[in-house]
């Protein structure tokens, strides 16, 4: 298999997947969805709420505000070698907000959350969560612990991951007459017209929709659009939780060590058997 970096930035990353097939890429693909764990708000204390909102949606909105992840120094609380329910500082960030409109309305960000680890905190510190009204105030205690995407979304550390076949383009430049009629209909604007010639600019950002055989006026379309089966394009957008990398490289080690284990299920059932 070979793996090829083609974009990445702080959020997103485009890796290039060659020799793989689609059985091993989805698999990946469902680990990073719903294995690799990341930070988020559980439990919710409401002391004092005079706003228009209820507890209940508070403390949902608090759960859906994306929390950097610190993988290295925390455990899933059904890993940490305290056992209990309430948590501990090896398994558990205690966040505060403590807000109050005094001149007039106010609208509470994510910003406001205060954390004991500087380095647990929102993604973004403007993520609404609550607008106040002169003299309404919300205090409350939240816990934010590690999970996973199969417990809840908002333990997944990615808001978008998805993969397609690599694209195939072939035209026929002897029947090709170059009137342009794919160029004007591609929706991403994948294929160029050059004097009489018909190019390709981009090929990985194809969709393999086939809009520009369907339009073309030769019988048959003297241009082809097919797949590679064996490579393919994997997009990851992070929420802000984990880099993208390390999101990649977290879901490898659990699809390896998920596999080791059905290995040696496998082998015990022969042994068994025998």
């Amino acid at each position: 298999m070979e793996v090829k970096v083609v974009e990445k930035d702080d959020i997103n990353i485009r890796l290039l997947i060659r020799g793989a097939d689609a059985a091993f890429v989805n698999a990946l693909r469902r680990t990073i969805l719903t294995e690799v764990p990341s930070m988020a708000i559980d439990d919710v204390v409401i002391i004092e709420n005079s706003s228009v909102l209820h507890d209940e949606i508070i403390a949902h909105r608090l759960g859906l505000i994306p929390l950097k992840t610190d993988l290295d120094s925390y455990n899933l609380p059904e890993k940490c070698p305290c056992k209990s329910e309430f948590g501990c500082p090896l398994c558990r960030v205690t966040l505060t907000l403590d807000v109050e409109a005094e001149n007039g309305t106010r609208t509470i960000y994510s910003g406001d959350i205060v954390s004991e680890n500087p380095e647990i905190v929102p993604v973004s510190d403007r993520i609404p969560i609550v607008k106040l009204a002169k003299g309404q105030k919300l205090k409350l205690e939240a816990y934010a612990r590690l999970g996973k995407g199969k417990n809840h979304a908002k333990w997944q550390p990615v808001s978008m991951c998805t993969y397609k076949y690599y694209p195939q383009i072939e035209i026929d430049f002897e029947r090709c007459n170059a009137c342009g009629k794919c160029v004007e209909f591609c929706p991403k604007k994948v294929l160029t017209k050059k004097g009489r010639k018909i190019e390709i600019r981009n090929i990985e950002d194809c969709s393999l929709c086939q809009d520009c055989m369907d339009v073309c006026p030769q019988k048959p379309s003297a241009i082809e659009i097919s797949w590679d089966e064996h490579t393919f394009i994997f997009n990851i957008e992070s929420t802000g939780a984990l880099p993208p990398e390390r999101i990649i490289t977290e879901a490898v080690k659990i699809l390896d060590e998920k596999l080791n284990e059905f290995t040696n299920e496998v082998k015990v059932a022969e042994i068994e058997e025998s």
